[in-house]
């Protein structure tokens, strides 16, 4: 598999990953201002996808505790 298919195959990894934890976080009832895939380059060429979730107010924040906090106790 050639270097670019990869980092293809890696941004669409991260881009999969980002859409369920948007689906994740809207059926808890969160959502984040932002949730992007960042495309990333090596310097050997290989590439990948980082997923960023943006910046959020305290509120956002402590409802997102809340909800992992509340996954964690099962």
């Amino acid at each position: 598999m050639t270097t670019r298919r990869r980092a293809v195959r890696k941004i669409d990894e991260a881009e999969e990953a980002r859409d369920a934890l948007g689906a994740a976080l809207r059926r808890a009832g969160i959502q984040l201002p932002a949730l992007d895939v960042r495309p990333v380059s090596r310097a050997d060429g290989a590439g990948y996808g980082l997923v960023t979730l943006g910046d959020c107010s305290a509120p956002v924040v402590r409802a997102l505790a809340a909800v992992i906090e509340q996954g964690a106790a099962r």
